[in-house]
């Protein structure tokens, strides 16, 4: 072999070399033909994205045609329903007109207090003699109030009071009772206080409120004082209720008059 010949495969072994080796430095760029590399070592590595896009399925045909049915039906059931709202009543149905019968709620129960013989019993009696009783009245609802005092004032003559032993005081709603009666208990002129009022159910709480410090503002009026204070305050669901409760008037002067007579009764067994 001449020198040209070994210098000509020199050159030719040099520049396969430096081609194999621009080769090796260039990395491979990836399929993008969605074809799958044929070895593990051509794979993508796990968490590189991947640019292959999968493409979407057709829906099958059966499932497309289940689809259409299920919507006939809900059409079906709708115009079935607008049917039978559009339809008027058939004339067979009876309608029974007879009106509802309540039975009334039984408040008190009946029968009276018996106590054994042998015991030394303290009791009063409604009876108003030389006695002086105020009463306290709210303007509220006046229609009601003012059949509650009439009633109240009925009893006190029937009871023995007389006109000029009574006093009546008067306060703009139910909510105001408990202060005018311990008002009038501590200046000692009266035997007991007869409280006339009413509070009837609104859509709010406001009944509530009213209703219950009324009551415990009364309580407390006795109990701060030690003068007899009646609960002659209606509390009403409807106005209605009135009529059958009207009589809570007098109820409340026989109550006040027996405490007080009560409470004599005690006075004088304890100045024994």
């Amino acid at each position: 072999m001449s020198s040209r010949d070994i210098d000509s495969t020199s050159e030719n072994v040099l520049h396969d070399w430096a081609r194999e080796e621009a080769a090796v430095d260039e990395p491979e760029e990836p399929a993008v033909d969605g074809s799958e590399p044929d070895s593990a070592d051509e794979a993508p590595a796990w968490g590189t994205a991947s640019t292959t896009a999968e493409p979407l399925e057709p829906a099958p045909a059966d499932v497309v045609e289940a689809q259409n049915d299920s919507v006939a039906e809900v059409a079906e059931v709708e115009e079935a329903a607008t049917e039978d709202e559009l339809e008027p009543d058939s004339g067979d149905v009876e309608i029974d007109e007879t009106p509802m019968q309540v039975e009334l709620s039984h408040e008190h129960a009946a029968g009276d207090l018996h106590i054994p013989d042998g015991y030394a019993v303290l009791e009063g009696v409604a009876e108003g003699g030389r006695r002086a009783v105020g009463v306290v009245v709210s303007r509220f609802n006046g229609n009601v109030t003012t059949q509650l005092l009439d009633g109240a004032l009925a009893e006190l003559s029937t009871a023995g009071v007389r006109q000029e032993a009574i006093t009546i005081m008067v306060v703009p709603g139910a909510f105001e009772l408990p202060l005018a009666a311990t008002a009038l208990a501590k200046t000692r002129r009266f035997a007991c206080i007869v409280a006339l009022g009413c509070v009837i159910r609104g859509d709010t709480p406001h009944f509530d409120y009213v209703s219950s410090e009324a009551a415990s503002g009364l309580q407390l009026a006795a109990l701060e004082t030690g003068v007899p204070v009646s609960f002659g305050v209606l509390t009403l669901d409807r106005i209605e209720q009135a009529e059958a409760r009207i009589g809570k008037g007098a109820e409340a002067v026989r109550s006040a008059l027996e405490m007080a007579d009560l409470f004599a009764h005690l006075r004088a067994a304890a100045a024994r």
